[in-house]
């Protein structure tokens, strides 16, 4: 059974940082590229970024900071100077696909972890 487990979301202030974790089961992770993504209430899901197997970043979001270690089956989002209009529920998705559409058609989903900053 494939899993991607979010963790690290919680409340924080305005202008501090958290790291978000998606950890892997179920796949070798190592042949697959993540794609992390937030949805706020009220909006469509929005993609924050993605890293590949060789752990290539594209698209991520300025303040942010995507990584992975393949050894641990887990992919990072680190997020700095955080603002209000962060909050969201944040998930990380898996795809073996590199060249697709950067945003889309990816086959397996966390659950999300939730993420509020205060102002």
């Amino acid at each position: 059974q494939v899993q991607l487990v979010e963790s690290g979301g919680g409340l924080v202030q305005a202008g501090g940082s958290l790291r978000l974790s998606c950890a892997a089961s179920g796949i070798a992770f190592s042949m697959f590229n993540v794609g992390w993504f937030r949805q706020a209430p009220g909006k469509e899901r929005e993609f924050v970024g993605r890293i590949s197997r060789s752990s290539y970043v594209d698209f991520v979001k300025e303040r942010f900071t995507i990584s992975r270690d393949n050894a641990k089956n887990t992919a990072y989002l680190q997020m700095n100077t955080l603002k209000p209009e962060d909050t969201a529920v944040y998930y990380c998705a898996a795809r073996r696909s590199w060249s697709t559409t950067p945003g889309s058609s990816y086959t397996y989903w966390g659950q999300g972890t939730q993420v509020t900053v205060s102002s």
